[in-house]
């Protein structure tokens, strides 16, 4: 880890729903109780400081706790005047669980459960991500690989629509979304297991889960 390796210094949101694979699986959910149509702006959640970890630093999985899901993700990050200044990438780690009307905290917000990468990327004009590709691999594996231009939403889009409905301050994080496998799921990993995550431009991220000792 390199000794000034990048953490937020603000709130920094998920957003769900955004790749279209995972937006089509959904769909027919949509309709039913308890909001009976598709959303009209962003999905958000939160993933608190207690998660922020840096790359190179293990994840403890909670007692109880046999495996989790990780997911590829590239944050926007907010300067002076509220404007987009960089990229970062992500490991959001979460606790299995099916939802999305309300995004529970005690599985995404757990201690350590957001891996960062340890470089922001400077970033004048955003069509400059359409073309990323994100990769995550497992034990050096690849387990998939989160294309940009697949989102429902591109970075552009998110961010004018969150900033319709709130203000987004210096330090603060926008997460472009995390995609799921073709059945839905995303990649799931149990202690001793390392997870890389890289994109062209990013240094790597990478973290390693253990259990959480007695």
């Amino acid at each position: 880890m390199k000794p000034d390796a990048y953490l937020p210094r603000g709130t920094v949101y998920g957003t769900l729903l955004n790749f279209r694979r995972e937006h089509a699986l959904w769909a027919p959910r949509m309709h039913e109780p308890p909001y009976k149509a598709p959303p009209n702006a962003p999905v958000l959640y939160i993933k608190t400081a207690n998660t922020f970890t840096h790359s190179g630093r293990a994840i403890t999985l909670p007692r109880g706790v046999a495996e989790v899901e990780v997911a590829a993700s590239l944050g926007l990050l907010t300067g002076e005047g509220g404007a987009v200044t960089g990229a970062v990438l992500f490991n959001d780690v979460a606790i299995p669980h099916d939802s999305y009307y309300r995004p529970p905290v005690k599985y995404r917000c757990v201690d350590g459960f957001l891996g960062v990468g340890e470089v922001v990327r400077p970033m004048d004009d955003l069509s400059e991500l359409s073309p990323l590709v994100l990769e995550l691999r497992v034990n050096g594996v690849m387990r998939q690989r989160t294309a940009l231009a697949d989102l429902v939403r591109d970075a552009a889009a998110l961010w004018a629509d969150v900033n319709a409905f709130q203000s987004m301050r210096p330090g603060d994080v926008l997460m472009l979304g995390t995609d799921c496998l073709e059945d839905g799921l995303r990649p799931r990993v149990k202690a001793g297991d390392a997870v890389e995550i890289g994109a062209n431009g990013f240094a790597p991220l990478v973290n390693h889960f253990i259990k959480e000792s007695a």
